[in-house]
């Protein structure tokens, strides 16, 4: 179980956290959760997530429940070292669509004692890695892997599979386009 930290002020490293899953398994949800918070707590945040991402709002951080909140809106991860201004916090939603860079400002920040929480899918709709995760999975202190439910058999679901008729890597969607599944019946369909 995740026990929730926070850097105090003559900490000289931070950490990265990750909450990965498939699609509609709550990362943004909880991703907010910690952000809320470390608002509460009075910390200063900085939440980034990708232009591309223009699914609820161009300006905000938006949970597939509706939970908002905003954020910063960039195009390449090198931008959050930009943005930064030493927040304690530093918060990215869908990290997924970002760079290979992304790791690496995520330790550079982490390194400097921010608190770097990554949100993001871990595989894409074919079941494989997706983006700069797998190695932010690996640099990270922290990971909480959130799950969905199946929508066909009621197991934990790990898997996002696309059942909108688009080969492309990278499709933004949501419940008309995707649907949570456990390995079984992932499987069933993917053969």
């Amino acid at each position: 179980m995740f026990l929730e930290q926070f850097p105090d002020d003559n900490r000289t490293n931070g950490w990265i956290e990750v909450i990965c899953g498939s699609m509609f398994s709550g990362k943004t949800e909880e991703l907010i959760r910690r952000i809320r918070r470390a608002e509460f707590a009075q910390q200063s945040i900085l939440l980034v997530k990708p232009k591309v991402d223009s699914r609820y709002s161009s300006e905000q951080v938006v949970s597939h429940q509706g939970t908002a909140i905003e954020a910063k809106v960039i195009v390449s991860s090198s931008e959050i070292a930009t943005l930064w201004n030493k927040e304690k916090i530093v918060a990215v939603d869908e990290a997924q669509f970002f760079d290979d860079e992304l790791p690496q400002i995520c330790a550079d920040l982490a390194n400097k004692g921010a608190r770097v929480i990554i949100a993001g899918l871990d595989m894409d709709y074919k079941g494989l890695p997706f983006g700069p995760l797998p190695n932010l999975l690996a640099m990270a202190e922290y990971v909480t892997k959130v799950h969905a439910i199946c929508v066909s058999c009621g197991n934990l679901a790990q898997f996002s599979h696309r059942i909108a008729s688009n080969e492309e890597r990278v499709m933004l969607g949501a419940k008309n386009d995707y649907e949570p599944l456990c390995r079984t019946c992932y499987n069933k369909i993917k053969h």
